[in-house]
């Protein structure tokens, strides 16, 4: 156990294990067989083959526990105790089959029953069908599926079942999908979690006249979706009535096994079966599920497959056994007790928070409530009058599908934030998307504990704003995308955030092909954009599978989004990327009309200048001489091309003035006087919530001002008039040895005789006269 579990060997080289675990092509087997301990190695590096040096992996095998060691004993230990002897064997599991089921039968108080022990949790149910046939038609074993034509047999199921219980059923045993029949849940009365009794007997009774036989009815005690109880009492009367056979499964079996347990509860103690899942219940791992189940036929329980007469096949309990023993009756119980606290625990907090919602359905029974271990709840909208009743849903088209949306990010975020709490979540054909929290499910595997959920509480009610202003804001982030033509808003509702929005460019001229090729090229550098901006919010190309292409989704928002300035940034992004593609596009045309213009001028001061020069100086040695004797100045000058301007300039200026001035200067690029400084967030209003924001911006600020002062920057001087060079007297600074200000005698700069020196203070720069300006 220790190896396995363990990411890899302490003494094992990493390079070594590399090259053995990361063999994708199993090699053969060699002859000598290998050891046990190379065996457990290579088992070890396939389970952490997947798991990298400088990442933790997010699927390591959780911490099973002592208990979890014995459930995991147990496989080991059946395996050894089948190659005993016959007579041997035959007590060993005679003993193990009889003290388990009178251990469950107590425990979840099951008089008089008997167990039967699978992997598969729908087994179980299979097999009492199967029983179920065998009693109600007695030539069933001999004629087979022949006899259901006398009278067709109906399952009945209810509509919160699981997902393809009812087809699986069918398909095993042989039956069309006409044998089963859904029952709805209440639309007026009671929970709309809860079978509909009244209807579920109109169609017994309508089976009935038309010569159908009413075969089991599965009821529910803790529904998949919402963990809500049928009315199992009433239920189990009606059954009685038909000759019905009940059959029960859901996790709100479990408080069974508790002190205290609610009435709509208990009455599952009276059906004819029920399946418990205690691997989940009580974190043992590879451990079977239990069907228990009172019958009196031995013959037709094994029949129907219920009892083997393979004593190998009895020795699935054993892994119970030795848990249940170790375990004993009060931590079982205690284990139980604490996954309902937990649930009570954090449906008390969540009922104090006003945009969330914790009753499921609008007319739930407080007692089903207050006593399932299952918690379900949803972010819903403020309401400012809780005893008006009505709900504020629905104000704007598609509000419904937002929320959905909203609550799928929330659970998301809560198992991201807090992932010992196990929510998960869950589709309520009524409600919409919930978040669902099961600890009897995940409890004891997770380790979760109450200050997990006091943890799950707090960032629940951090998150809360921003779902209010995400919500909030979405209409206004809608209004300021129509108010600019070149933005298109994407109605997405399945899009957790403010919304999405594309940049349409001004192109006319192109076909439908290459108009969207351009779409998709400037929304991807505007993406790219936008994700480098220094912003709390975050852009991105939104679902994996969604049907929107080409668009920018903005994620959740916060209090202090100023919405305005979002949509004109993009916008004025999208509009500058546009700008610059249509200047690289009309480059390539002015570059080749600027090339033929220089050569065109080339030419012709080409031959100014064989006109100035005359024909003498263009023969080498004639010329040279000549011109040695006789310098020529020639008026031809050279040319710039001005790429801003798309103009020949001359280069005289740029000789003249020792710097490159053209003559249409180059447009300077605008910059936002609204520049914000290092450190702020972008698209935060002032005074809403961006305090931290603020602290920073202005302790930069303030460290920009002292660094003026105490460093005042130069001015730039006005040009001077040009004055002689020789009118100008300048004394260079010595930074070594300060000198007195010089004066000018006779056209000689010095200091006179005899007179000391006046030195000045350290670091401060020696005055200059400057005449003749």
């Amino acid at each position: 156990m220790k190896i396995l579990e363990d990411g890899r060997k302490a003494s094992e080289p990493d390079a070594d294990r590399r090259q053995f675990s990361r063999s994708s092509i199993p090699g053969p087997l060699q002859g000598d067989g290998q050891d046990v301990a190379s065996i457990l190695q290579l088992v070890q590096n396939l389970m952490h083959d997947d798991e990298e040096e400088d990442k933790p992996s997010h699927r390591r095998m959780q911490n099973v526990g002592e208990q979890g060691h014995m459930a995991l004993l147990g496989h080991s230990l059946a395996a050894y105790i089948s190659v005993l002897d016959r007579e041997r064997l035959r007590k060993l599991i005679t003993r193990i089959a009889s003290d388990t089921t009178l251990w469950l039968c107590r425990l979840f108080r099951y008089e008089s029953g008997s167990a039967y022990y699978h992997e598969d949790d729908r087994e179980g149910l299979l097999k009492v069908c199967r029983l179920v046939l065998n009693t109600r038609y007695e030539d069933y074993s001999t004629e087979g599926y022949t006899v259901l034509n006398s009278r067709q047999p109906v399952i009945y199921q209810s509509a919160t079942c699981r997902p393809g219980l009812g087809q699986h059923l069918c398909s095993q045993l042989g039956l069309p999908l006409s044998s089963l029949c859904t029952v709805p849940c209440n639309t007026m009365f009671g929970s709309q979690h809860q079978m509909d009794i009244a209807l579920l007997d109109k169609l017994i009774r309508e089976d009935v006249e038309t010569g159908k036989l009413p075969l089991l009815l599965i009821a529910n005690a803790g529904t998949p979706g919402a963990g809500h109880t049928d009315k199992l009492g009433r239920l189990k009367e009606l059954c009685e009535q038909y000759g019905m056979w009940l059959h029960i499964e859901g996790v709100n079996l479990a408080t069974l096994a508790l002190w205290e347990v609610s009435s709509p509860v208990t009455a599952a103690t009276r059906s004819d079966s029920m399946t418990l899942t205690l691997g989940p219940w009580l974190g043992l791992p590879a451990v079977p599920a239990v069907t228990l189940y009172r019958h009196e036929d031995p013959a037709l329980s094994l029949a129907a497959g219920l009892t083997s007469s393979q004593p190998v096949e009895k020795l699935r309990a054993l892994p119970l056994w030795l848990s249940l023993q170790y375990l004993g009756h009060d931590g079982i119980v205690e284990k139980i007790r604490h996954a309902v606290e937990l649930s009570q625990q954090l449906l008390e907090k969540l009922k104090t928070l006003a945009s969330i919602k914790t009753s499921v359905g609008p007319q739930l029974a407080v007692e089903d409530e207050l006593n399932s271990p299952v918690v379900v709840f949803r972010f819903s909208q403020e309401t400012s009058a809780e005893s008006s009743g009505g709900s504020v849903e629905g104000y704007f088209a598609g509000e419904r599908e937002v929320l959905d949306s909203l609550n799928r990010w929330l659970c998301e975020r809560l198992a991201q934030l807090v992932p010992s709490s196990g929510v998960d979540i869950v589709e309520l054909e009524d409600e919409g998307t919930c978040v669902r929290f099961t600890p009897l499910m995940t409890a004891a595997a997770l380790g979760t504990q109450r200050c997990d959920v006091d943890l799950l509480v707090e960032r629940l009610i951090e998150l809360i704003p921003v779902l209010n202003c995400t919500l909030r804001l979405r209409l206004d982030f809608r209004e300021e995308v129509y108010r600019h033509s070149a933005l298109s808003y994407i109605e997405d509702l399945n899009w957790p955030g403010l919304g999405a929005v594309r940049y349409e460019p001004r192109i006319e001229e192109l076909n439908d092909s290459k108009r969207k090729l351009e779409v998709e090229k400037i929304n991807s550098e505007l993406l790219v954009k936008l994700q480098e901006l220094d912003a709390d919010l975050i852009f991105s190309t939104g679902l994996e599978f969604g049907p929107e292409k080409d668009c920018i989704f903005i994620g959740m928002a916060t209090e202090d989004l100023d919405v305005a300035e979002l949509v004109d940034t993009i916008a004025a992004l999208g509009r500058d990327i546009e700008e610059n593609g249509r200047l690289l596009e009309n480059m390539t045309e002015v570059v080749r009309k600027g090339i033929q213009e220089a050569e065109l001028q080339l030419q012709k001061d080409n031959q100014d200048k064989l006109m100035e020069e005359g024909v003498l100086r263009q023969i080498p040695l004639v010329g040279s001489v000549l011109n040695w004797f006789s310098p020529f100045q020639s008026t031809v000058k050279g040319r710039t091309f001005n790429l801003a301007a798309g103009s020949l300039d001359s280069t005289e200026p740029t000789y003249s003035m020792k710097a490159q001035t053209g003559g249409l200067a180059s447009p300077e690029t605008p910059t936002s006087s609204a520049k914000r400084l290092p450190g702020q967030r972008l698209f935060r209003r002032d005074g809403a919530g961006g305090s931290d924001s603020h602290s920073e911006t202005s302790s930069v600020g303030q460290a920009e001002d002292l660094s003026r002062e105490r460093f005042p920057q130069p001015t730039t001087p006005t040009p001077p008039s040009p004055v002689p060079d020789e009118a100008v007297s300048v004394v260079p600074e010595s930074p070594e040895t300060p000198q007195r200000p010089p004066t000018q005698e006779n056209g000689e700069v010095g200091t006179q005789e005899g007179e000391e020196e006046e030195r000045e203070p350290v670091g401060q720069e020696a005055p200059v006269e400057e005449t003749g300006r």
